[in-house]
């Protein structure tokens, strides 16, 4: 793990996770107790400019966040590989383990933030890892596509859609439905599936800094 420099007063670390050594951006604020693990959509990787810029939120909020490419190059070159929930899933994991073996990151509470296919990858990790993830965001993601894998979900769980992304919506409201924990179903009003207009993100940033303040604390109970 090696030092990079600062950001939003924060030491930033690249790093790479076993067992195949994928590339990761570690975070981490001043007085940080809670950790982002992000999980990004088909197609994205941990440069993804829309988890950048949300990570960078959380960061000036006080949370630690950590990006990760889910697939190697290699990996990213058979399409199918982007849309196989089971194998992100995999990866997501391997990261909740790093972090919980890592000196800089394993006392602190651990969330998951995902994207498109990512929160379906998100959801699935969550599943299987039970009360190590004390909570789960979605950004204009699919958690249609983590499928049966719904009902088993008591992680406090946020899904982040946009007012103009009908699709998503109804997907999203399908999912909500079957969710068994705390929840709630966010609609930021105006926005499209990538949350490119002015204010968007934003608000992504701020309904997401919120439910991990919540539940991503110290003394919340769980």
């Amino acid at each position: 793990m090696n030092p990079k420099g600062t950001q939003c007063a924060a030491e930033v670390y690249t790093v790479h996770i076993p067992p195949i050594g994928l590339a990761g951006t570690l975070c981490i604020p001043p007085g940080a107790a809670a950790l982002a693990i992000f999980a990004h959509g088909s197609g994205s990787s941990r440069l993804s400019p829309r988890n950048m810029a949300v990570a960078e939120g959380l960061n000036e909020q006080g949370i630690a966040t950590f990006l990760f490419d889910l697939l190697t190059a290699e990996e990213e070159a058979d399409r199918a590989n982007v849309f196989d929930v089971g194998l992100l899933a995999e990866r997501v994991i391997d990261a909740v383990d790093w972090t919980g073996k890592a000196p800089l990151t394993r006392n602190l509470l651990l969330g998951l933030f995902g994207a498109s296919t990512g929160a379906a990858a998100a959801l699935v990790a969550a599943a299987r890892l039970g009360d190590q993830v004390r909570a789960i965001v979605s950004r204009g993601g699919r958690p249609d596509l983590a499928g049966d894998v719904l009902d088993q979900i008591r992680t406090p769980t946020l899904l982040i859609v946009g007012g103009a992304d009908d699709v998503a919506i109804e997907l999203n409201e399908q999912a909500f439905a079957r969710l068994r924990g705390p929840k709630a179903l966010e609609i930021v009003p105006g926005a499209s599936h990538l949350f490119p207009e002015p204010g968007a993100l934003e608000a992504v940033i701020d309904h997401a800094a919120r439910w991990f303040q919540l539940y991503l604390n110290p003394n919340h109970l769980i």
